[in-house]
C-alpha cells in the first residue's frame, strides 16, 4: 500500500510503498533512510493519534491505502536523559555561581528583541534605505508602499499590522491543517487549494528568475500629430475599431463645426461614453505626410485622439516595435513613438493616478490655453470680415460709379453672386479665390464650398 509522510517542520512529504504487516520500527527505519532523521528522533502521528508501539504493525493501527502520516523531529532519549553520555569529552562546568534571570525578566528580553525586530518604525527605516527592496514594494504591494512612502508612521503601521496579522492567520491555518484528519472531504479541499498556492508561486518564482521583465510595465505607443495645423499627441490603440477625438480637442482644433450630430451614439467597451457625432473628412499630418481621416467625436474622453483599427487599415500602418516608430505603409512614412517624459499626465507610468492639485493645475492651463486660442481666433476672424466687407463695398462703389453712364445696362452679375462672396470670405477663405471658384461653379455656393474645403485639406 502507498502512505505519504509529511514532515511538519519543513513542509516536506514522501510517499512510501510498503505492506500493511509492517511493524512501526520497520517502517521508522525505512523512513530513516528516506529522510534523513534518526528513527529514535521520530515521531509520528497518524488520525490525531500518536504512534507509540514499536512492535504493533501499521494495519493495527488502522493505516491503510493512501493514508498520510504525520512525522515530528525530536531531540533523542539518550542526549535528553545524559548528555555526556553521548559527548563524553565535554568539560564539567560549575554553573552554581552563574546567576540566572528570573522568567519575567527571561520572556520581557525575548519580548522585547521581538519588538524591536517588528519594530514598524525599523521596517519602515529598513526599507528607505534599501531602494532595490522599496521598489520591489512599489510592484508587489502599492498599498504598503503608499502607506510607507506618505511619512505618517501609523498608517505605516496599519498596513504593517494588517498584514503581519493575515501571515500569523495563515500560518496557524497551516498547522492546524497538517494535525487535522486527512480523509476529511474539507481537509482535502484545503490541502489542494494549498497545493494550488504553492504550485502558483513556484511557478511566479521561475518567472522572477526566467522572465524578469515580464513583471514591469510598458509605456504605451503615442505619437505626435497635427489635425488642422494643431499639435496633438495621439495615442495608437490597435484594438480599438474606431478613431475617436475628444470634444475638447475638436474645439481647440477648430473642427467642432463639422461634427454630423447624425452619427450620435453610445460607444461600449470597458465602459461606456457619449459619441456626439462623427466628422466625416478632417485633415491630419503626421511628419511631413497629410492624411485624411474620419473621427467620431466624444463627449467625455480623456485622451486627444486616438488611432483606431480603421485609420490604421486605410493608410496601411506598421507598428514596428523594433525600431519604435509607427510607419505609413502608403507613403513609407515612418514616426517615432513618444518616450513617456513626452506623454500626457494621464498616460504616463509613474504619474498614474495624479493627485487632485495636478489634475486642477491641468486643468487650468488647458483652459488658459483654450481661451487665449479662442480669442487669438475670434479677432483673426473679426479682422477678416470687417477686411471682406470694406473690399466688397468698394467693389460694389466702384462697380456703381461705373455704371452712371450707362444706367439702362444691367449689371454683368447678380447681387447673389457678390453675397456669396461675402459669405464664403466669412469662412475663411480668400476673396479672390472664393469670387474665382464661384465664377467655375456658376455662382452655386455649396459646390464652391465642398471644392475649397477639398483643395486646402490636399495641400
Amino acid at each position: 500500500m502507498f502512505v505519504t509522510v509529511c514532515l511538519s517542520s519543513e513542509d516536506r512529504t514522501w510517499s512510501f510503498d510498503i505492506g500493511p504487516d509492517i511493524t512501526l520500527q520497520g517502517f521508522k527505519t525505512v523512513c530513516s533512510s528516506e529522510t534523513g532523521i534518526p528513527d529514535n528522533q521520530m515521531e509520528l502521528f497518524c488520525n490525531n493519534n500518536r504512534l507509540t508501539e514499536p512492535k504493533r504493525s501499521l494495519k493495527d493501527y488502522g493505516i491503510g491505502e493512501n493514508d498520510m502520516i504525520l512525522l515530528t523531529k525530536t531531540m533523542a532519549a539518550a542526549q535528553t536523559r545524559n548528555p555526556t553520555a553521548v559527548m563524553p569529552n565535554i568539560p564539567k562546568i560549575d554553573f552554581s555561581k552563574v546567576k540566572v534571570p528570573t522568567t519575567a525578566s527571561s520572556s520581557r528580553q525575548v519580548n522585547n528583541g521581538m519588538a524591536r525586530q517588528d519594530d514598524p518604525a525599523r521596517v519602515r527605516e529598513w526599507f528607505l534605505n534599501n531602494p532595490h527592496d522599496l521598489a520591489l514594494i512599489k510592484e508587489r504591494n502599492p498599498p504598503l508602499a503608499e502607506a510607507l512612502l506618505s511619512g505618517d508612521l501609523n498608517r505605516f503601521a496599519a498596513e504593517y499590522n494588517k498584514i503581519k496579522d493575515a501571515n500569523e492567520k495563515a500560518r496557524l491555518e497551516q498547522i492546524k491543517l497538517l494535525n487535522s484528519n486527512p480523509m476529511d472531504p474539507e481537509v482535502q479541499k484545503k490541502i489542494a487549494a494549498e497545493i494550488e498556492r504553492k504550485n502558483i508561486e513556484e511557478n511566479m518564482n521561475m518567472a522572477i528568475e526566467e522572465a524578469p521583465e515580464s513583471f514591469g510595465q510598458v509605456v504605451m505607443l503615442w505619437i505626435n500629430l497635427k489635425v488642422n495645423n494643431h499639435h496633438v499627441k495621439a495615442f495608437v490603440d490597435s484594438g480599438a475599431q474606431m478613431t475617436i477625438m475628444s470634444s475638447d480637442c475638436a474645439k481647440r482644433c477648430n473642427i467642432m463645426r463639422l461634427v454630423d450630430t447624425r452619427w450620435e451614439g453610445v460607444a461600449k467597451g470597458v465602459g461606456t461614453q457619449k459619441i456626439l457625432g462623427r466628422i466625416h473628412l478632417a485633415q491630419i499630418q503626421i511628419e511631413d505626410v497629410y492624411l485624411q481621416c474620419s473621427f467620431s467625436v466624444l463627449e467625455d474622453q480623456p485622451m486627444d485622439v486616438l488611432l483606431g483599427l480603421d485609420m490604421l487599415r486605410r493608410h496601411l500602418c506598421v507598428i514596428d516595435l523594433r525600431e519604435n516608430s509607427l510607419m505609413i505603409g502608403t507613403s513609407q512614412t515612418r514616426t517615432k513613438f513618444l518616450a513617456e517624459r513626452d506623454l500626457p499626465v494621464h498616460g504616463r507610468l509613474h504619474n498614474p493616478n495624479a493627485t487632485a492639485e495636478t489634475q486642477k493645475e491641468d486643468e487650468a492651463i488647458n483652459k488658459a490655453l483654450l481661451e487665449s486660442v479662442n480669442d487669438a481666433k475670434q479677432n483673426q476672424e473679426s479682422e477678416k470680415k470687417s477686411q471682406a466687407e470694406g473690399a466688397s463695398n468698394t467693389k460694389i462703389a466702384k462697380m456703381d460709379v461705373v455704371e452712371q453712364p450707362t444706367t439702362s445696362s444691367k449689371p454683368t452679375k447678380p447681387a447673389e453672386f457678390y453675397a456669396n462672396i461675402r459669405k464664403l470670405v466669412d469662412m475663411g477663405f480668400n476673396e479672390l479665390e472664393a469670387e474665382a471658384e464661384l465664377d467655375v461653379s456658376g455662382g452655386d455656393l455649396q459646390k464652391a464650398v465642398a471644392t475649397m474645403l477639398s483643395r486646402n485639406m490636399q495641400k
